[in-house]
């Protein structure tokens, strides 16, 4: 739908740093246990009827699907990069590729589990208004998720290296959407960042 803001999640990466499948890693918050990458979706199926996750050769999102529940599991469409190796950037135009027929594209990442739902929305309804690039941010500083207008498709899916679309941010205006909530930075790396949870 032209009209629409389509949600992309990046969820290939190699998760090195961890030292294991950390999406899958289990985590505890407000009680309940689910793999990080369930946690991290939570949010975004609050805002969206819809969510793209883009995952690598041979992943599945099985447990991630069983952990929601089948309500929120039915609003999930996977979508496999085979060039993930390669990069954010080529994950990025891979979720990009998968919805091209949109006024635009709400990025975020499947390693951040504190970001909050009015964040989502935010930036969100900043790209339906017609802000061609939008952000949270806090005290000036810009976290994720990130919008992309249609207007980027062609410097989207031409991405490529790992440092997905920073250049865009980097180049052009960002139109900021304030938020109180740290979660916009907080992504989980090592196995030490679970503590923040």
């Amino acid at each position: 739908m032209p009209d629409c803001i389509a949600a992309v999640v990046l969820a290939a990466g190699s998760s090195h740093r961890f030292g294991a499948d950390k999406l899958l890693h289990p985590v505890t918050r407000c009680g309940h246990v689910m793999p990080l990458l369930a946690l991290s979706l939570l949010p975004w199926l609050d805002v969206f009827e819809k969510v793209c996750v883009v995952v690598r050769k041979g992943e599945t999102i099985d447990a991630i699907k069983t952990a929601l529940g089948e309500e929120k599991s039915a609003r999930l469409f996977r979508v496999v990069c085979v060039d993930a190796a390669q990069g954010m950037a080529a994950s990025l135009a891979c979720g990009v590729r998968a919805n091209v027929d949109v006024a635009g594209w709400l990025i975020g990442l499947a390693d951040m589990p504190l970001v909050p739902s009015c964040a989502i929305a935010g930036v969100r309804d900043a790209l339906l208004v017609g802000a061609p690039l939008a952000a949270p941010s806090r005290n000036g500083r810009l976290g994720h998720p990130v919008g992309f207008s249609s207007r980027y498709l062609e410097e989207l899916i031409d991405l490529q290296g790992d440092r997905g679309a920073r250049h865009i941010l980097e180049r052009d205006e960002v139109s900021m959407v304030e938020v109180e909530s740290e979660g916009i930075f907080a992504d989980i790396d090592m196995p030490s960042d679970l503590l923040e949870l």
